[in-house]
């Protein structure tokens, strides 16, 4: 059986990297059965130093784009059957924006808001031994706004930064419309990945600026809810 290498349940959501849940989320829309193996210690023997990857029988991979295509190339499935060609580049393009884009207003509005950063430390942090928990989270957090500062998002206001966030959900919310997913009546990978980093923002327990501005989209809220009743009731 597959294992889905994780960091486990935060935030109120199954995993909080976007990335665990859209490898997560594309696995149960194809149907393939799965078995999560979560624990933060996973980085630790992690091939890229990052979660998720996966093990297929002894297979090693990383990186949710690399597994999404290796697990369709190597088993199947049943989605982004009947896409035109057109569609099939609209959903590459617009799945790069989410990982390029928002993946770095989310660890934005989580690592370096004040207002979010607590819960953060508190939610990652707490099981380091308090003589050295104040040292730990310091290098953390300065490591995460220098990887920020480095990709250009750490050089941009707060209010800039939840400008071009929302611009984002507004484009979502704009190409979903009143459809069931975002390329018709059927989830494609598209919406593994749009379920992936829009569930964190909207069905989160982490409240400030940038999840509520997720959540006055009605009809994001309704599909983050419709995927969550479908794939993750049980």
């Amino acid at each position: 059986m597959i294992k889905l290498y994780s960091f486990g349940p935060a935030f109120g959501v199954p995993d909080p990297s976007p990335f665990v849940m859209k490898v997560d989320a594309w696995l149960r829309m194809s149907g393939m059965p799965f078995e999560h193996i979560s624990n933060v210690a996973n980085l630790r023997k992690a091939p890229k130093g990052k979660l998720p990857f996966i093990d297929d029988d002894g297979k090693i991979v990383a990186d949710s784009h690399l597994i999404i295509n290796y697990l369709h190339k190597q088993y199947g499935s049943p989605l982004d059957e009947g896409l035109s060609r057109e569609q099939r580049a609209m959903a590459t393009l617009v799945g790069k924006s989410l990982d390029e884009q928002l993946y770095w207003c989310l660890v934005y509005s989580r690592w370096v808001r004040p207002d979010t950063w607590p819960l953060v430390k508190e939610t990652f942090f707490n099981a380091v031994p308090a003589p050295m928990r104040g040292i730990v989270c310091w290098v953390a957090q300065r490591r995460v706004k220098r990887s920020l500062y480095l990709q250009g998002f750490g050089r941009h206001s707060d209010e800039e930064i939840l400008a071009m966030t929302t611009e984002m959900f507004q484009a979502l919310s704009d190409l979903l419309g009143d459809k069931t997913y975002f390329l018709g009546e059927k989830p494609s990978t598209l919406d593994a990945t749009a379920y992936g980093f829009l569930c964190e923002f909207i069905l989160s327990d982490i409240h400030n600026s940038f999840s509520e501005r997720a959540r006055r989209f009605d009809n994001l809220v309704r599909y983050c809810g419709r995927i969550r009743d479908e794939y993750y009731a049980s």
